[in-house]
């Protein structure tokens, strides 16, 4: 049976709105525990007495992380957290995969410091599934905010790490690689950018050379490659344009007077299927590539749909043995 680590007291809407998507995630994953780590007594109040079985199971534990903490202190003081918790449980070998809706920072040194890097892998790089004008099945970005400096050999294996991921996970064929860069001739960009662009021409990935920002939510890539300073900003200015464009059209069509609001009902439809192609949470989390088993991060703010999303997500990447493969296909070389 798979076995999923849930740090189920990270996030705004915690721990209920984990619960209950655990619950609902449950009944159509009969393979999978589901291991919950947190105040157990506060835990135990918002599940069933009847959903506690063989596969579900809750592990207490005294201290939460909080979004403030410094994430490498928090790690190394709150021993008995949460989130430290579950990561030991992966370390050990008690759980295969980690979840955590919590402080981004610290989940990011609980995989690379107790869960460890794959053996070959420089850095790991933080990579989420983002929405794309002309394809339902969006793309891949990485890294987006895992290292705040980048060589050009990191980027080059955050590709093939997220290239591999594209193909068993979403199950794209051939997955086209871009780099993103300040134009589209190779010798734009830094140093790094540079050496990155020959480095992943001269690879086996379906390179399909730079991308420029403008370009990216046009689904002209599956997988989009940058260094994680500017891919933090970007991911950063994507969410906050969507939020603010999304609020204005809402704030249009119900304060705009009759004769708008008649024509936002004739186009409900079309508007539904837009919200529908721009939907995040079906995408699932933010997948720490690069590190000795599944490790995702979920929106803070997440309710219970992403997070039910995030379940399959994890426990796909877990059937589909991706990690195994990341161990076999680096430690030869």
């Amino acid at each position: 049976m798979r076995t999923i680590a849930i740090d189920a007291m990270g996030g705004e809407n915690a721990p209920e709105a984990i619960i209950e998507a655990v619950l609902k995630a449950k009944g159509e994953m009969p393979d999978t525990k589901f291991l919950l780590f947190g105040d157990k007594e506060q835990l135990r109040k918002l599940i069933p007495a009847d959903q506690i079985n063989d596969q579900l199971g809750v592990v207490s534990t005294t201290e939460i992380i909080e979004d403030e903490d410094e994430p490498v202190r928090a790690i190394r003081k709150k021993k008995d957290s949460s989130m430290v918790v579950a990561a030991n449980y992966v370390k050990e070998g008690k759980a295969d995969a980690l979840l955590s809706l919590g402080n981004t920072g610290a989940l990011l040194a609980c995989g690379i410091f107790i869960i460890g890097r794959i053996k070959g892998i420089v850095r790991p790089g933080l990579m989420p599934t983002l929405p794309a004008q002309n394809s339902d099945d969006g793309f891949n970005m990485v890294d987006v905010g895992a290292n705040a400096k980048s060589k050009p050999e990191y980027l080059l294996q955050w590709a093939q790490m997220a290239s591999y991921y594209a193909e068993k996970i979403r199950g794209i064929e051939n997955p086209r690689i871009s780099l993103l860069n300040v134009g589209a001739e190779s010798d734009k960009g830094d140093d790094v950018h540079q050496q990155a662009y020959q480095l992943l021409k001269d690879s086996s990935l379906n390179f399909q050379g730079n991308i420029e920002g403008n370009e990216l939510l046009l689904g002209n890539a599956d997988v989009v490659v940058t260094d994680g300073f500017t891919g933090n900003a970007v991911l950063k200015n994507i969410e906050g344009t969507s939020s603010v464009l999304l609020h204005l059209l809402k704030d249009s069509l119900l304060n705009g007077g009759v004769m708008t609001k008649l024509g936002a009902l004739m186009v409900r439809g079309s508007l539904s299927s837009l919200r529908s192609k721009f939907d995040t949470a079906k995408y699932g989390g933010a997948v720490l590539l690069g590190v000795n088993a599944p490790v995702v991060k979920t929106h803070g703010r997440s309710d219970v749909r992403p997070i039910y999303y995030t379940l399959k997500q994890v426990d796909k990447m877990i059937k589909e043995n991706l990690v195994e493969d990341f161990k076999d296909e680096f430690a030869s070389k």
